[in-house]
């Protein structure tokens, strides 16, 4: 399984961004795909997931309400779509993928870099 991780960027606090992941090497149907993120000096933290056989996604409290994950099953790519940003939210974003059911989230993209100025 390989995952590719893209879109950071610098944007002003209140902008938006995507970000993509692209997911190749097997089929996804008993996946769990997610973004993580880790700013520096902290623990990488759950942002959002999808399974991506029915969509069901769920989020972390801080991004809920700015934040929609969703796929793209023609595209094989997941999308972190982020929006009312805020300097807080600066870090480097991970996709991550898992079989459903499993603990432990088994693969990992390289990482892109968040930047929100205030």
């Amino acid at each position: 399984v390989q995952l590719q991780a893209s879109g950071g960027g610098l944007v002003q606090a209140g902008g938006s961004l995507r970000l993509s992941c692209v997911a190749s090497g097997r089929a996804f149907s008993a996946y769990e795909m997610g973004w993580f993120r880790q700013a520096p000096g902290t623990e990488r933290e759950f942002v959002a997931t999808i399974l991506w056989s029915g969509g069901s996604t769920s989020y972390a409290g801080s991004v809920k309400g700015r934040f929609t994950i969703f796929r793209d099953n023609a595209e094989n790519t997941v999308y972190l779509q982020m929006a009312s940003l805020k300097p807080e939210d600066t870090a480097v974003y991970y996709c991550a993928a898992r079989r459903v059911l499993n603990y432990d989230w088994n693969y990992w993209g390289q990482g892109t870099l968040v930047t929100v100025s205030s």
